[in-house]
């Protein structure tokens, strides 16, 4: 199976965006696709994603056909960390996002290159619909987040991560802790082998880590609990989107597009068990452990609320208070309006 991997040529990238490229700090990384494209008439729509479970209404819309069915070419691409998949689309050479992308990483491509990136779909968690969490060593004598004082966690890649990581622990009553960014599959490797003493990750790395006996969770929801205000908040951490300018160039591929991703959405939220099994080779999870992994909940564009417009702009407004923004972002300019 061969795998396309997008490449940058700071030939085509304008100096806001190559700003952002260069930002980066890692190296644009594509680890491969469980599936290419699915050959059809019209544009190949290529989709970033990376491993984690908030993903799954793309990889069930993907292996079941729905982008097929609508005639779309639709190409999947695993990237190492969020923030590859922004620069992705920022630099032309991915069209798209899927869920669990994290929301702030594509805000920052959005102020570097205002109207490039369109939101259709999110995907918000919280204690109840538990996506993000801060895991410990199964036997590790913590047993709150103040108890992480001045010790080593880690944290997944990328701007969003590091921030909120820092902003839980902060609020936790960690102080003094030190945040060591590490790829999301690492994260209960490095925790069972004692080089941190937490962890704040995503799932599915809290099921692996317990499934296996070397983790728990200290606690989950921490997003909603410690940015939020509300352990039962929506924190719309990840979401799906679509660059804006295939949105122009295509704006009927765009919709039937979001109209076969929609269908995958329903079938999680309608029939969550059929749904686990397409977890199989987009995230480290298979077989008979899919049936572990909580999952997240899910809004189309069309169906936010006002109050779910101001818990995300809470969320947004938390990187322009700690300087990760230039300026305030506000959601409802990001959102797809069909």
């Amino acid at each position: 199976m061969s795998v396309k991997s997008p490449l940058f040529s700071s030939a085509t990238v304008s100096p806001s965006r190559r700003r952002v490229l260069q930002a980066g700090a890692v190296a644009l990384s594509v680890l491969g696709a469980p599936a290419l494209v699915r050959a059809q008439s019209g544009p190949t729509i290529r989709v970033g994603y990376w491993p984690i479970a908030a993903g799954l209404p793309f990889y069930a819309a993907f292996e079941r056909g729905y982008f097929k069915d609508a005639g779309l070419n639709v190409e999947a691409l695993r990237f190492a960390g969020a923030q590859q998949v922004m620069e992705g689309m920022l630099s032309g050479r991915v069209d798209a996002s899927a869920n669990g992308v994290g929301s702030g990483n594509i805000a920052v491509g959005e102020l570097a290159a205002p109207g490039s990136f369109k939101i259709f779909c999110s995907n918000p968690s919280n204690v109840d619909n538990v996506l993000d969490q801060v895991l410990v060593p199964k036997d590790s004598p913590v047993q709150t987040l103040a108890d992480l004082a001045g010790k080593r966690v880690g944290s997944g890649p990328g701007i969003q991560n590091v921030t909120l990581a820092r902003t839980v622990l902060e609020r936790g009553g960690a102080k003094g802790a030190t945040v060591v960014e590490l790829p999301i599959g690492q994260h209960v490797a490095a925790l069972a082998a004692g080089q941190l003493d937490g962890c704040y990750t995503l799932e599915p790395t809290g099921t692996i880590g317990r499934l296996n006996g070397t983790t728990r969770v200290l606690e989950a929801g921490v997003i909603a609990r410690y940015v939020l205000g509300d352990p039962k908040a929506p924190w719309f951490g990840g979401s799906a989107s679509l660059t804006g300018e295939f949105i122009k160039k295509h704006p009927e591929a765009a919709k039937q597009f979001i109209a076969a991703y929609a269908k995958g959405v329903t079938l999680v939220r309608d029939n969550p068990d059929e749904a686990r099994q397409y977890l199989k080779g987009y995230t480290p999870i298979e077989g008979e452990l899919t049936r572990e992994v909580p999952l997240a909940a899910y809004r189309l564009y069309n169906e936010f609320t006002p109050e779910d417009i101001g818990y995300f702009q809470t969320f947004f407004d938390l990187f322009a208070e700690r300087n990760v923004f230039p300026k305030r972002l506000m959601v409802e300019s990001m959102l797809y309006k069909g």
